[in-house]
């Protein structure tokens, strides 16, 4: 299979076996699998899929625990190595403070759009499959039942007019979705205006997480790769970026106005 999360999750349908007293053959026919399937997938010969891991949790009664493990699994193998790291810390944020000055932020994007941006990568069709998916999957930190991820994104108003090689369709389906999730109570989506002119960190965009023992991380996107940030001077000096970006952006209201007129311009 590859990778040592799949190797992970593979040693751990092996223990979950032994503590239920199981050999392959009796776990076989309690999942309706053959002993051979059983074997592969704890060897890592076969990789476990969403079926059988389902039929796992099931028969050993895990609480859907491998199911759990098979959807964070594929959102770290669909990412690239270096932003591994950073998934982590990104589903355990309780607040997600956001700037970006190119594109829809990617907790914020459609799948059509996540697809379109990708495309200009010059990744493979298959790599670009596999990073839409983790993208999407990325997103359900605001989305899930349970204390959601606060988040505060701050966007360029170039963001909202830069046209998606023609397809406009997609520009204004992507905006309507932004005027969605700002209604999220836990979701602000601000943005700076023209008017801003030049203004710090217009160079680039950054990430700070809060995570829940009092820390901050820091997430630079840059051209090759992206560094993920914990020394405190660095964070601080983005933490001062921060507060001059939302010192520019408008207000909660107002921005959602902005977005509302831009979504109608790509009708």
């Amino acid at each position: 299979m590859g990778g040592s999360w799949w190797d992970f999750i593979a040693g751990e349908l092996r223990q979950a076996r032994l503590r239920a007293g199981l050999s392959q053959e009796d776990l076989a026919r309690r999942i309706n699998y053959s002993a051979s399937h059983v074997s592969g997938v704890e060897t890592g010969q076969r990789a476990p899929k969403a079926d059988y891991l389902v039929a796992m949790d099931q028969a050993l009664d895990t609480g859907g625990v491998f199911g759990r493990l098979l959807r964070h699994a594929s959102l770290v193998q669909g990412a690239p190595p270096w932003m591994r790291a950073w998934i982590d810390d990104e589903r355990a944020a309780t607040l997600m403070r956001w700037y970006e000055p190119a594109y829809v932020p990617g907790i914020l994007q459609t799948e059509a759009y996540a697809r379109m941006t990708l495309a200009e990568s010059l990744l493979s069709a298959e790599r670009i499959e596999q990073r839409v998916a983790s993208r999407l999957g990325r997103q359900s930190i605001l989305t899930r039942e349970e204390d959601p991820c606060q988040l505060v994104a701050v966007l360029d108003v170039m963001v909202l007019r830069r046209p998606l090689q023609g397809h406009a369709s997609l520009m204004g389906e992507q905006l309507a979705h932004l005027v969605k999730m700002a209604a999220l109570p836990h979701v602000q989506i601000l943005v700076v205006p023209e008017e801003a002119g030049l203004y710090p960190a217009l160079q680039g965009g950054f990430i700070l997480a809060s995570l829940s023992d009092g820390s901050v991380v820091a997430y630079i996107d840059q051209q090759i790769r992206a560094q993920v940030m914990h020394e405190a001077e660095d964070v601080a000096a983005l933490q001062r970026h921060w507060e001059a970006v939302r010192g520019e952006a408008l207000s909660r209201r107002q921005s959602l106005d902005l977005i509302n007129e831009a979504a109608r311009s790509w009708i």
